[in-house]
């Protein structure tokens, strides 16, 4: 009898751009950005993630890129206040303080590390999570900060709006992806919806603009269509389904030289990490030889 494969596998082709330790790499977007960000600043890559914090939709996700490409601060006017927090409409609630001028600094330190960042080669991987986006007085919010929901007009976008965001902001050496991570409070259609939406505005900006995809979706919808691959929640991926979509891009992304020096990276790293019970033993010294000889390795190279 025949063993016939128990899964449709999504094929990941080869991609025309290559990624490199000799470059930067901004990410922004969804928490799976972090996922993937973590990963390539564990193999040795020189990453900056989500400089205005986890972002969700589209043109909160475009608008952050704007102003960091640009050096735009954020100024006191763009701050208000709730629940004992000063808070901004544009940043994740990890920026938000209880006093104003620490809010606004660490608003701005994060958007001149990004604007310094964007001076030198780079290559940016967005993860978009959801086409539905709040509106706050006709604007749009990365983040509602448990404002009441009567403040907001919620909506889901179309394809055009989402291109148009994307219009006045450089995308050479840009790599889209749907993060794979549903959001069941849209309802299972709601979601389907948001995703779909999101995959017809990638698909014109690649026709437009040249930017390049990875089906992070995909391989999780399709390929790793079974509840071990996520976490408890059912609904984020879990570390084995990382480690799988990390494995992808790398073989979409980097070739053998690349994968081969992140992985003395992140043994170096999994080295320093280590906590050892006898720091004074024999077995600690020739590991702490280990370590730096593997340092000198990767400075040569």
């Amino acid at each position: 009898m025949t063993e016939k494969n128990l899964y449709t596998a999504v094929p990941v082709e080869r991609s025309a751009l290559s990624i490199s330790h000799q470059e930067g790499l901004l990410l922004v977007g969804s928490c799976f950005t972090e996922n993937i960000g973590n990963r390539l600043r564990d193999f040795g890559f020189r990453v900056l993630i989500n400089p205005f914090g986890v972002l969700y939709n589209p043109l909160s996700i475009a608008e952050s890129l704007r102003l960091c490409c640009r050096g735009i601060a954020v100024k006191e006017e763009d701050l208000f206040y709730h629940n004992g927090l000063w808070h901004s409409w544009k940043h994740h609630g990890s920026f938000s303080h209880q006093e104003k001028d620490k809010c606004l600094k660490q608003c701005n330190e994060r958007i001149e590390e990004a604007y310094q960042f964007m001076r030198q080669p780079y290559t940016t991987l967005i993860t978009l999570g959801t086409a539905y986006t709040y509106f706050h007085n006709d604007s749009p919010v990365a983040n509602c900060h448990k404002v009441p929901a009567s403040c907001f007009e919620k909506c889901l976008l179309n394809q055009n709006q989402i291109v148009d965001s994307f219009q006045d902001i450089g995308l050479e050496k840009t790599i889209f992806t749907i993060s794979p991570i549903r959001h069941w409070a849209d309802g299972a259609h709601g979601n389907q919806l948001s995703k779909s939406t999101l995959m017809l505005a990638v698909e014109e900006l690649r026709k437009r603009r040249g930017v390049l995809y990875f089906p992070s979706y995909e391989i999780v919808m399709d390929e790793l269509r079974d509840y071990r691959f996520y976490e408890q929640d059912m609904l984020h991926p879990s570390s084995l389904a990382v480690d799988i979509i990390w494995e992808r891009f790398q073989q979409a992304f980097m070739d053998k030289e690349t994968i081969t020096l992140g992985e003395k990276f992140h043994s170096l790293h999994t080295m320093e990490a280590h906590r050892p019970l006898f720091p004074e033993s024999e077995a600690y010294q020739r590991h702490l030889k280990k370590i730096e000889q593997l340092r000198k390795e990767l400075n040569i190279q």
